[in-house]
């Protein structure tokens, strides 16, 4: 039973591209809901869907790259890090949007100023802080899980295919 099981997960090039079809499909949903639902990302939620891409990229170009046993693991393990890392930055949202409302920080100005007119430096500190904006909670899939919930669960997910590309056997 449990072979049978294994026999049916894809072979290491077809979940490294499904895993691309998953992140290409998640970046879709966050544009949805930025240009249709008119829900504007803050500057934790834009980190976030950077490592979101990273995830897709490396996972794509392992789908595309003919490579060995250890070339494979290098890859998926390279993935791995990237949803570590965006999972990082969905938890600080999530332990924003949980603070009592007396010690969420002071919004800052919107993304788009900041770019414009703050060095590089300071605009990437924005976006790996996160200020008030990132703690406000606007949509709630089933009125239940925010957005950055939804997230940590996207990177959890994606994690462990990655451990799993890493870890299988041929």
């Amino acid at each position: 039973m449990a072979q049978s099981l294994l026999d049916r997960i894809p072979g290491s090039r077809n979940l490294n591209f499904m895993i691309f079809l998953a992140c290409t499909s998640i970046i879709g949903v966050a544009l949805y809901m930025e240009h249709v639902m008119l829900l504007q990302p803050c500057g934790l939620c834009i980190t976030q869907r950077v490592f979101v891409i990273l995830v897709g990229f490396i996972c794509l170009a392992s789908a595309l790259h003919k490579t060995g046993e250890a070339g494979r693991r290098n890859y998926a393990l390279a993935a791995a890090s990237m949803c570590i890392a965006g999972g990082y930055f969905a938890g600080r949202q999530i332990w924003l949007q949980h603070l009592p409302e007396d010690q969420v920080p002071a919004c800052g100005p919107g993304l788009s100023y900041i770019m414009d007119n703050f060095p590089l430096m300071d605009m990437l500190s924005f976006l790996l802080k996160g200020d008030g904006n990132c703690a406000e909670v606007t949509w709630r899939f089933l009125g239940i899980f925010s957005i950055a919930e939804l997230a940590m669960g996207g990177f959890i997910g994606l994690f462990a295919l990655c451990l799993y590309q890493a870890l299988r056997k041929g």
